[in-house]
């Protein structure tokens, strides 16, 4: 294809994967069960409400969804929310935004291995929970190495997993609840329980559920067909993701009819295991616990990994990252050595941080709502600033309101979380000053020109 030469870059990536690979790509990085782990702690802020707050959480990242897709296609490059606002906005903006997801991509990993070894700790605990993260990443490392039709092909096998898991909870749970009568549309709405505050404080909860569409972005360079299939997928994996939760959700609430909280952290943190229970017996309670385990520590960490050595391999390739990362291997044709440093850094920091789940949750999510802000910034400037165009309605509506929703979020996130990531902002901000201070500014191969046009001219040379 001739969009990386239009922007100055050399097709080292393998193109193979379609769109059906982007959506399995999508759905496993948002993980379809991903209600079993935390069911209980939307139940209580939704106060029983869990499908109202998914639906509530598919509107609010639609915008940022949309945003995505439209600069996936006049970029059609790996490094996501990094190379849209470095060209829609100024090189140091996209490497400040590409440092701040960053954040999350780095301990999206390390949080899936504790969470894991976690879960699997409950079950066999004899087994130190450090062992469980070794395994986990030495399996991830060497699947992702093997090459992106390797990874497309395991992340087949688990979405199939899942979702044969999730099709017998909800077989169990159609039977339970037809047998009590007990079908209704209070969890979509309980009148004497709503409130305005109560969708905003579910609003919180819900967005951050949906985190991981965005990594599609970081395929573009693998992926055949165009530029128009990514932002398809993403937009398609987030609609699809958010079908999944809503009727899960539906389906647990109706098992606990009258419930509006459950007591206890054990009960909150429990809740779906227990409310699988109720729908078919222990059994489906220990298969829904390990399957959730299983799709946090492998699945979905499988993918995380990829995302982020994409990502770094598309900084390094622009000398914004030590260049080193940008090595891809000649055979596999995958930037080996990205892939070795996020192992490396999550098996040093899974280790570290085992049993500190808390805490490692409250630092992920800063990076990726302050990039989302970014993007937003990137698609008016670049389409209304830079192109001069009329578009208001996707390209001035959609992501101001994309921006007003995560800007909300992100103020309301927690302190610690906010703390911790403005200190990482600081930090980037300190390499763009010293890079300045030394004559490296930070640049890009940057082309502005609209896609019919670059197509008549040969782009900038690497």
């Amino acid at each position: 294809m001739s969009e990386l030469a239009d922007f100055g870059y050399k097709q080292e990536l393998k193109r193979s994967l379609r769109l059906r690979d982007l959506l399995v790509y999508g759905l496993i990085f948002m993980v379809p069960i991903a209600p079993f782990a935390i069911f209980g702690v939307v139940f209580n802020a939704s106060r029983g409400m869990v499908p109202l707050t998914y639906v509530i959480g598919l509107v609010a990242m639609l915008f940022t969804a949309l945003s995505y897709r439209e600069m996936s296609r006049a970029f059609p490059v790996a490094g996501s929310v990094y190379a849209y606002a470095g060209r829609g906005i100024a090189p140091w903006v996209g490497f400040l935004a590409g440092w701040a997801i960053l954040l999350d991509y780095l301990l999206v990993p390390t949080l899936l291995y504790v969470t894991g070894a976690a879960a699997l700790g409950t079950v066999l605990p004899g087994v130190p929970q450090w062992l469980w993260v070794v395994l986990f990443v030495v399996l991830n490392t060497v699947v992702n190495l093997a090459g992106i039709e390797t990874t497309a092909q395991v992340n087949r096998w688990f979405l199939v997993g899942e979702l044969v898991v999730l099709a017998i909870f909800v077989v169990a749970a159609v039977i339970a609840v037809s047998a009590r009568g007990g079908w209704s549309f209070t969890p979509f709405f309980n009148a004497s329980e709503f409130s305005p505050g109560l969708v905003f404080a579910a609003l919180s909860v819900a967005v951050l559920s949906f985190l991981g569409f965005d990594a599609i972005s970081t395929q573009s360079e693998e992926v055949r067909g165009g530029p128009r299939v990514v932002g398809r997928a993403t937009v398609l994996s987030l609609c699809l993701v958010a079908v999944l939760f809503i009727v899960q959700t539906w389906l647990a609430a109706l098992l606990v009819p009258g419930t509006t909280e459950f007591v206890g952290q054990d009960a909150t943190n429990q809740a779906f295991y227990q409310v699988a229970g109720l729908a078919a017996g222990p059994w489906l309670t220990v298969l829904v616990a390990i399957t959730s385990a299983l799709a946090a520590a492998v699945a979905n960490s499988l993918v995380a990994q990829n995302a982020t050595a994409r990502l770094l391999f598309s900084m390094a390739r622009d000398r914004t990252l030590p260049r080193f990362l940008a090595h891809v291997n000649e055979k596999r044709r995958v930037p080996e050595r990205a892939v070795l440093l996020v192992a490396a850094v999550s098996l040093i920091l899974g280790v570290f941080f085992v049993g500190q789940i808390e805490f490692l949750s409250t630092l992920v999510n800063f990076g990726a709502l302050f990039a989302f802000l970014v993007l937003h910034v990137s698609v008016a400037v670049y389409h209304l600033v830079k192109r001069r165009q009329r578009t208001y309605g996707m390209h001035l509506a959609v992501p101001l309101i994309g921006f007003v929703i995560i800007g909300y979020v992100l103020l309301n996130a927690d302190v610690d979380a906010k703390i911790g990531g403005l200190v990482w902002l600081a930090v980037g901000v300190g390499v763009i000053v010293v890079r300045k201070l030394t004559g490296r500014e930070i640049t890009l191969n940057l082309d502005d020109r609209p896609r019919e046009s670059r197509s008549q001219t040969p782009g900038p040379q690497a």
